[in-house]
């Protein structure tokens, strides 16, 4: 049975691939993205969204999103127990979504240490395969929105970007180490659990064409109880990704069209602003502030807030970052000894190799190989 449901989803996935390459990006949609890219608009000024509830509940993207979702998680319980009778739970899904009669199941709540304590909220599996089926059909209209510095849950994006972009733009303000770079270095308190779920919804309500679509959404946004109502996004959700991400634009959106600022690059809840005037930085945090908390109702982390020089090192994204090198951060340096083995080695030499980490690396063989 699982060899025949497997080889159905291979055969069948390519099918659907053929359909959604064409309907998932439009060439109106292209044109939108370009008018976007060059024109400086922000999401309310775009053309709304025009995918369907249809293409999103449809047993197509539902099995699409099976295949994606299964990656790496096939030998999980709760997949296989799911997987057994696939074909009837998509469709009871499938049904529950077109009678409008699906509810959210509640999470499965734990705790990470990765290395700050975090709160996972971990949902079903018939969830988890909805919200990945939500993702694939919204998440090109909304990436497309995105400015180019964002770099959080984005294809071709992520960690190596941003600190390459990093680098590019102390370059480019230091003139090539020749002046003084001063770099603001921000970070919002709570992220996950700050979202205002109102918000957040209303900036759906801007951008979607279709009600049901935001019905949907706001069932999924709904499910999550953070103890303050309206309030927060669960941290393990694929559409939570997505989801703040569209609320951070409006943030990113006001600090490029309306403050202007060049050079700005954003992951997650963490952002860098670079300028040789220092003055400047500490106007435009104010702005900043005052922004996020009056339009957002998001703040600031007050120990987490600082303007120093690039010669002096600042810290982003797990390495602390200098004139011409950059080099592991303290923690990430602990965790890494903490957790090294001959398993994993590789994955942390990979990693090492993005900044200058020779003598780091020479000590992780020697606790692995020699110890």
């Amino acid at each position: 049975m699982q060899e025949y449901i497997g080889e159905f989803l291979e055969q069948y996935g390519r099918y659907c691939t053929k359909i959604y390459r064409h309907s998932l990006f439009s060439v109106k949609q292209e044109s939108d993205f370009l008018v976007g890219f060059f024109g400086g608009g922000t999401i309310h000024t775009m053309k709304k969204c025009e995918a369907s509830y249809n293409d999103i509940i449809s047993i197509e993207n539902l099995l699409l999103a099976w295949r994606e979702f299964r990656r790496g998680k096939k030998h999980k319980k709760d997949v296989q127990e799911f997987e057994l009778c696939l074909m009837r739970n998509i469709l009871d899904l499938y049904n529950d979504l077109k009678e409008k009669k699906y509810m959210h199941s509640a999470y499965h709540a734990f705790n990470i240490a990765d290395p700050k304590p975090r709160d996972i909220h971990k949902a079903s599996v018939r969830d988890r395969l909805l919200h990945h089926a939500i993702y694939r059909i919204l998440y090109p209209y909304f990436d497309a929105r995105f400015i180019h510095d964002s770099y959080s849950c984005r294809n071709g994006k992520g960690t190596h970007r941003a600190l390459e972009r990093f680098k590019s733009f102390s370059y480019k303000v230091s003139k090539n180490n020749t002046k003084t770079c001063f770099v603001l270095k921000c970070d919002i308190r709570k992220f996950f659990a700050s979202i205002d779920q109102r918000i957040l919804l209303d900036i759906l309500t801007q951008a979607l064409e279709e009600k049901d679509i935001l019905w949907l959404l706001a069932r999924v946004i709904w499910s999550f109880n953070s103890g303050k109502p309206n309030t927060g996004l669960p941290l393990g959700n694929l559409t939570s990704q997505l989801l703040v991400n569209i609320y951070m634009n409006e943030f990113d959106q006001y600090v490029k069209h309306e403050l202007k600022v060049k050079q700005y690059i954003r992951y997650a809840d963490d952002f860098v602003i670079f300028s040789q005037d220092k003055k400047y930085l500490e106007t435009i945090l104010e702005q900043m502030k005052e922004f996020l908390e009056t339009k957002l109702h998001l703040c600031m982390h007050p120990d987490k807030v600082f303007i120093k020089t690039l010669a002096s090192g600042v810290d982003f994204l797990g390495w602390v970052h200098f004139s011409r090198h950059r080099v592991l951060r303290t923690a990430t340096k602990r965790k890494m000894f903490r957790k090294v083995s001959e398993k994993n080695i590789a994955s942390y030499k990979g990693m090492l190799g993005w900044g200058n980490g020779w003598k780091v690396l020479k000590k992780v063989e020697k606790r692995v190989f020699y110890d």
